[in-house]
């Protein structure tokens, strides 16, 4: 028997994040998929976004009417600012993720292992944002971290894994993974699907996945 599914984008990835924070969070946004995130977060719902390069109470990604020209995020995209918001030293930026006072952190990764380790370095000179960046901090200073990715590579090999094949940002630090095909969250021995897309099965999904998965009660 086949089955017809499709993946999620990276916009709609962005979008199953945003529904699950709750309001009042501060919530620092990685590069790549998770800086979309804003964007989704329903109206009327104050969740506070930081920027490690030092910007308090981000809004959605700067249209050409809203861009500033100094205004910045971490992966240097043009952004807007809340009302409320602010700027401040990228000192006291990693005063506060090392302090733990944000209840969240999204990262982007090429890897995560059960037990929550995760490898997001870059791979190459030629990678727009060189090195590891805040993401070691961010990784052990925020109290909860959930990883926005592709489910597996685009040779096909599945990027949820046993162990890491990349050096780590991190070890025992992810709590929940949002990949194109469904919502994992991070176990001992492997990871617990929460969602995934209407059509895919859990066979399917394990056929993709480098770890033992489980359905959520």
């Amino acid at each position: 028997m086949t089955t017809s599914w499709t993946a999620r984008t990276r916009d709609q990835i962005a979008a199953r994040i945003a529904r699950d924070i709750p309001e009042g969070w501060y919530v620092n946004l990685g590069i790549g998929v998770p800086t979309l995130v804003a964007n989704h977060v329903p109206a009327g719902i104050e969740v506070v976004f930081h920027a490690e390069n030092g910007i308090l109470g981000i809004g959605p990604v700067a249209t050409p009417e809203t861009l500033d020209p100094w205004l910045i995020n971490a992966g240097k995209q043009h952004v807007t600012l809340n009302r409320g918001g602010s700027y401040f030293h990228h000192a006291d930026s990693f005063a506060m993720i090392r302090g733990r006072h944000l209840d969240l952190c999204v990262l982007g990764a090429y890897e995560v292992a059960m037990g929550g380790d995760i490898a997001n370095w870059a791979r190459s000179d030629s990678d727009f944002a060189p090195a590891v960046g805040g993401a070691m901090d961010l990784a052990v200073g925020a109290r909860r971290v959930w990883v926005a990715m592709e489910h597996v590579t685009k040779t096909g090999a599945p990027r949820l894994v046993e162990y890491c094949s990349y050096p780590l940002t991190a070890q025992r630090s992810v709590d929940r993974v949002y990949t194109d095909l469904a919502v994992l969250d991070v176990l001992p021995h492997g990871f617990r699907v929460v969602d995934m897309v209407d059509g895919l099965s859990l066979a399917e999904l394990q056929g993709r996945t480098a770890a033992p998965l489980e359905l959520a009660v």
